[in-house]
C-alpha cells in the first residue's frame, strides 16, 4: 500500500513524464488545493518510488515547457503502473464500501 503522497506522484506521471514542480501543481489542481505536497515531502517520496522501483528518472521532457537543465524528469515503471492500478481498486473498493455504508 503506498501513502498518499506516493499515489499522487504515481497518479501525476500516469498522464507521462514530469518534472516536480508539474507533480505538485497536478496535485494541488486535481485536490482543488485540498493536497499540497511540499518540495521536501515531494521529493522524499521520489527518492522512495525511485529505490522501490515505481518510477525512474528519464530524459523525456515536456516539449511545451521552457528548458531547464536542472529539472530531472520522472516517469512510471511498468511495476508503478500495475501498483498504481492496484491502488486505484481498491480505494474504488473502499468508495462503494462508504456509499453501502450511506456515507455519501
Amino acid at each position: 500500500m503506498l501513502t498518499g503522497a506516493g499515489f499522487h506522484v504515481l497518479l501525476a506521471l500516469a498522464k507521462g513524464p514530469a518534472h516536480g514542480y508539474a507533480v505538485m501543481r497536478f496535485v494541488e489542481q486535481v485536490s482543488d488545493g485540498a493536497v499540497r505536497l511540499g518540495p521536501g515531502t515531494l521529493y522524499r517520496t521520489i527518492s522512495r518510488l525511485l529505490a522501490d522501483g515505481l518510477v525512474e528518472e528519464t530524459d523525456e521532457d515536456d516539449p511545451g515547457a521552457p528548458h531547464d537543465a536542472r529539472r530531472r524528469y520522472y516517469r512510471l515503471t511498468g511495476p508503478g503502473e500495475q501498483t498504481l492500478r492496484s491502488e486505484v481498486a481498491l480505494l474504488t473498493r473502499m468508495v462503494e464500501a462508504a456509499r453501502e455504508a450511506g456515507v455519501t
